[in-house]
């Protein structure tokens, strides 16, 4: 009886270099378990170490299970595989702060930060170490700490700031706008006088009838939120997903669209109670994930098949996108003006507004500034909180802030053509 082949020997070390990698993944957010770590260390077997290309292949198909973790998966495997000084870096995990050997433009990606404040915060001492206790002081509740951190980017926090950043914004009280209801209820200061209520309560009184007073009853705006899912807002868009989580389960009338080349309604999966199985939902969702940016097209299809549906009753609509389209359409806006005109408040959120020196030089920027109500910068928990405030208090139909910007995007509409783009200077 002839017995199994066994598997090939793992080259020396194979193993456990890829078992660091999973460790390495774990810290910086991903979750490769104990069973993708035995599936890669199999699949590196069958495909061998001789390719770079087969080598990343095959990793991937066992590590990234998230489409937002495929770009933090390649810096991860670049560094791992591909630079030794890492790998010695990755050996020292207990070091508690570790001088960056990289030049100072690679360091400036967030990606390369998440990494390495991976490697120089351990998350539990090597075999044979016995961990000892120690006295620290924690300052992170300080005023100035937390102020930095209120208006931090979301594009430069690290892991453990993002999540931070997202139990903030869960704790988030909204304050949304209210409009006038149809529905009536008794009020002895109201200024009406119920006559239905007042013939109501004579039956009561045996015929005597006594005037009852009544108000118009005040109910939240319903709110319509369109979230830009392309490259350039690709550090934003899961940090937006959250708090359009939250403005979900506390208000009971929000329709959330996606939109990078094209429209996706995602109202239905932000219904989930658990923020993760939503967000997870939401990925599967949208195909169109860190592509390029159609908001013409977008605009167009929304204003076609789902303006009637949801737009009727005078909501509140949330832009969220940095405007800079991929195609410079002539309808892009003739649809911003059908929308503008087709809801309560057309408010637009631009993280490039975090920039100093932001000037809205982009053709697709000029077409949209001049058919909003609300010009406001989303790219911290600060500007958030204004955000949030600020929904109860805008009641007039043009906000103050919007008038500078509309006269210097006038101003930059006489420059030529060839020179329009966005004109970013340093945070």
């Amino acid at each position: 009886m002839t017995s199994r082949p066994h598997p090939p020997e793992p080259a020396p070390k194979l193993d456990l270099n890829i078992m660091m990698f999973a460790r390495l993944l774990r810290a910086v957010g991903m979750k490769p378990g104990p069973a993708a770590t035995l599936d890669a260390i199999e699949a590196v077997q069958l495909v061998g170490v001789e390719s770079k290309s087969s080598l990343f292949h095959a990793l991937s198909s066992c590590f990234v299970k998230r489409r937002e973790d495929s770009h933090l998966f390649e810096q991860a495997f670049y560094l791992f595989w591909q630079n030794p000084r890492f790998q010695e870096r990755l050996r020292n995990l207990l070091i508690p702060q570790i001088k960056s050997p990289f030049e100072s433009d690679e360091a400036e990606d967030p990606m390369l930060r998440r990494l390495e404040e991976a490697l120089g915060n351990p998350s539990a001492p090597p075999p044979g170490q016995k961990e000892t206790e120690e006295i620290e002081i924690d300052a992170s509740g300080t005023a100035s700490d937390l102020e930095l951190f209120q208006a931090m980017d979301f594009r430069m926090m690290s892991v453990e700031e993002i999540r931070e950043a997202e139990r903030a914004i869960s704790r988030l009280n909204l304050h949304l706008p209210e409009k006038l209801s149809r529905r009536i209820s008794p009020d002895t200061r109201g200024s009406r006088i119920g006559f239905q209520q007042s013939l109501r309560e004579a039956r009561r009184l045996g015929g005597m009838v006594l005037p009852k007073t009544v108000r118009r009853r005040r109910e939240p705006r319903p709110v319509v939120a369109l979230l830009d899912i392309s490259g350039s807002m690709e550090n934003y868009s899961r940090i937006f997903l959250h708090f359009l989580h939250v403005l979900t389960h506390q208000h009971r009338d929000v329709t959330t669209f996606l939109f990078g080349t094209k429209l996706t309604n995602i109202t239905r999966q932000l219904r989930y109670r658990d923020v993760d199985d939503a967000l997870k939902s939401v990925a599967g969702a949208a195909d169109d994930w860190s592509g390029g940016t159609r908001i013409a097209e977008s605009i167009t299809h929304f204003n076609k098949y789902w303006s009637r549906r949801v737009l009727g009753r005078s909501p509140v609509v949330l832009l969220i996108t940095d405007g800079l389209d991929r195609q410079h359409d002539t309808a892009l806006e003739h649809e911003m003006e059908r929308l503008h005109k087709s809801c309560h408040q057309l408010i637009w959120l631009n993280p490039l507004l975090r920039y100093e020196k932001f000037a809205p030089k982009s053709v697709s920027i000029r077409a949209m500034l001049g058919h909003v109500d609300a010009f406001r910068p989303i790219h911290s928990l600060a500007s958030m909180e204004d955000l949030i405030t600020s929904l109860g208090t805008i009641t007039q139909r043009q906000d103050t802030e919007l008038a500078s910007w509309q006269r210097l995007a006038r101003l930059h509409g006489k420059i030529p053509e060839g020179n329009t783009g966005t004109v970013m200077g340093t945070a």
